[in-house]
């Protein structure tokens, strides 16, 4: 377990009441998820570029799948997410920050049928982020060392009060070329300057060590099949592999070989559930050598071996497309 504590501080807290303020906001925000998504269940990708609203009113179990950098707010409901040992639990009192990608076991939970699980979740866009901490008008903030790429903040209205309008914008399609980007902006801004926004600083910041973490994060999500070598991905980012290591886990709360392995273990079963490979095919493709050890860890992973995991979700019809929207919900 990680020795950072806010994320796990929010998850275990007793948690206070939103202020008045917050509260009326907080309700708005009901209405104006309901009225997007008219009360259906579901995902619903709006015109605005990268922001999705969901209701959800039957969660599925825990639902492995990846986070990419992003807000994530939630109105009604809560949600608990698993990133290697650390555990995040967020609800209308908190907000989500995901700045790198990471794979995650994540659950929606609801009180009742009559209140479904509602959230927004808005991309954030690292080179626009970039761009922000570029200007010379925006605030000083400490430096912060590498550290965990995923965070939960208590909500406030600086945060809050644009994607309402955001969401607002909806109503007038024809504004939204021209408005939703601004809005997006000063949301990114109240990111930065409130909280734990010095983590996402560390995201753009050119040649700090969240940043080197980054880019082998991505380089190891375009080879994952191919055989890991720490040294070689250290003197990439110019990085000695101690050190490599030591960030690496920091920002993801896993090793290396751990994330590739989660990595290959969600592409092949993407492969045999949607695709339809048999096991042998989809154990090959994401590099393993032997079918024997990629049942024992995709069992240990998913909870049933890939047979029997095929055989239910194929039996559950429709079910785990319904599971992927309660993963990727806010």
């Amino acid at each position: 377990m990680s020795d950072e504590t806010p994320e796990i501080a929010a998850a275990i807290a007793q948690p206070m009441p939103l202020e008045p303020e917050l509260d009326d906001a907080r309700k708005e925000l009901v209405a104006l998820i309901e009225h997007i998504t008219r009360g259906q269940e579901g995902t619903v990708v709006t015109a605005v570029p990268g922001l999705q609203v969901f209701c959800i009113r039957k969660p599925e179990g825990p639902k492995h799948g990846f986070a990419s950098p992003a807000l994530g707010l939630i109105a009604q409901g809560s949600k608990r997410i698993i990133v290697g040992d650390d555990i995040y639990v967020y609800d209308p009192m908190h907000y989500l920050v995901t700045s790198v990608d990471l794979p995650v076991c994540g659950q929606v939970c609801v009180t009742s049928e009559s209140e479904p699980y509602l959230g927004v979740r808005l991309e954030l866009a690292l080179d626009e982020i970039g761009d922000l901490i570029g200007d010379e008008k925006l605030p000083a903030k400490a430096n912060a060392p590498a550290s965990r790429g995923m965070y939960v903040n208590r909500i406030a209205m600086p945060v809050l009060e644009p994607v309402l309008r955001l969401l607002r914008l909806l109503d007038t399609p024809e504004d939204v070329p021209i408005v939703a980007p601004l809005i997006k902006r000063e949301i990114m801004y109240r990111l930065l300057v409130n909280g734990e926004g010095a983590r996402l600083r560390q995201i753009a910041l050119q040649d700090s060590h969240t940043q080197r973490i980054t880019k082998a994060i991505s380089a190891l999500r375009m080879n994952y099949a191919q055989s890991l070598r720490v040294e070689d991905m250290a003197r990439a980012v110019h990085m000695s592999v101690s050190s490599f290591h030591h960030h690496f886990k920091a920002v993801t709360a896993m090793s290396p070989l751990q994330y590739q392995k989660q990595l290959r273990l969600q592409e092949a079963r993407r492969q045999m559930l949607i695709a339809g490979a048999d096991v042998a095919s989809a154990a090959h493709s994401v590099g393993y050598e032997s079918t024997s050890q990629f049942a024992r860890e995709y069992g240990r992973m998913f909870g049933a071996p890939p047979l029997r995991d095929k055989r239910r979700w194929l039996g559950e019809a429709g079910n785990d497309a319904m599971g992927a929207a309660s993963m990727e919900a806010a």
